[in-house]
């Protein structure tokens, strides 16, 4: 189900999940890395692309438009690195969510589903995570947000704005801590 043109190993549980288009040259390992996440293309865009020596324990990317990660990243497990909102904001924009999905379901499974989403009311951005992170256990990446370089994330926090390269971030909202330099 998951395939790479490198040489990064692929631990048991690591999927990628294509629900529209193809997953072809839209999901790249760079060399050395280790794999064990799900990643999930949620439309026939948007690419993830995870850096040389980096590891991706068993957590979950989410893509819609772009998630990029550099290289000697580690992203602990229980992860979300997420691109998007899912919904939009606006009950009268989403309120036909649940129904569309399940007419997709039932119609052609979850690729179907997948494009019965009304994506052009769902609030999107790429993530971009700097070489030498390391997110925590539990971590929540949200859309648009970019860490920068040596970024230490705390487990359990959520990321929801930019994080200036070399510290360490915590809470819900994530927060600075303290400088890492």
């Amino acid at each position: 189900m998951i395939s790479a043109d490198s040489d990064a190993p692929l631990l048991e549980g690591a999927v990628i999940d294509c629900r529209s288009g193809s997953a072809k040259e839209r999901v790249s390992f760079g060399k050395q890395s280790v794999i064990g996440c799900r990643i999930v293309l949620e439309r026939d865009v948007g690419n993830v692309s995870i850096g040389e020596r980096s590891y991706l324990g068993s957590s979950t990317i989410i893509c819609a438009t772009g998630v990029s990660i550099g290289d000697d990243v580690l992203v602990s497990w229980g992860c979300t690195i997420v691109d998007h909102d899912s919904h939009s904001l606006d009950w009268r924009r989403r309120s036909q969510d649940v129904a569309d999905w399940r007419a997709g379901l039932l119609s052609g499974g979850l690729a179907d589903a997948s494009r019965s989403k009304d994506w052009s009311v769902v609030e999107m951005a790429p993530i971009s995570i700097g070489s030498k992170s390391w997110i925590g256990m539990n971590a929540t990446v949200l859309k648009g947000v970019t860490i920068g370089e040596g970024v230490v994330v705390a487990a359990g926090s959520v990321v929801t704005k930019d994080v200036a390269p070399w510290t360490l971030v915590a809470g819900n909202p994530a927060r600075p801590i303290k400088e890492l330099r």
